[in-house]
């Protein structure tokens, strides 16, 4: 398969190395609406130089839980999409990095889409340790 590029997808510059495919499963992830609006108005936030990220601890679960807010005001279909993809996949990498049980909302702001996958997978990991240090607490 070639996209429009001329390039196969696994050679394209955003894709990160092959190798085994580890999913974003839904248990991981933030899915209801009112678990949203609980974090944005009970939780504490983590700026970045492109995403903002919002947290709240949990006192029960397994994990962390992650959810990704890109509106329409990031671009048409095409580049939220890609955001979303890149988000995700940076996430995936550094998840384990977290071990309390912890739900966040990842909003990115549109200057993600200039910033190299590198660069947004580095900003990621110093989010998610920021978090982690915030809600394991002294």
């Amino acid at each position: 398969m070639v996209n429009v590029s001329g390039l196969r997808p696994e050679s394209h510059p955003d894709v990160p190395s092959p190798g085994k495919r580890m999913k974003f499963p839904r248990s991981l992830r933030l899915n209801r609406r009112g678990d949203f609006e609980k974090v944005y108005k009970q939780g504490r936030r983590h700026f970045a130089a492109h995403l903002t990220v919002f947290y709240l601890g949990r006192e029960r679960g397994d994990g962390p839980r992650i959810g990704l807010r890109v509106g329409r005001v990031m671009g048409e279909a095409v580049e939220r999409n890609r955001i979303k993809r890149r988000l995700r996949e940076a996430i995936r990498l550094h998840r384990a990095e977290l071990s309390s049980a912890v739900d966040i909302v990842v909003h990115p702001k549109r200057s993600v889409l200039k910033v190299d996958f590198a660069g947004l997978e580095k900003e990621i990991q110093r989010a998610l340790e920021a978090v982690e240090r915030a809600v394991a607490g002294p």
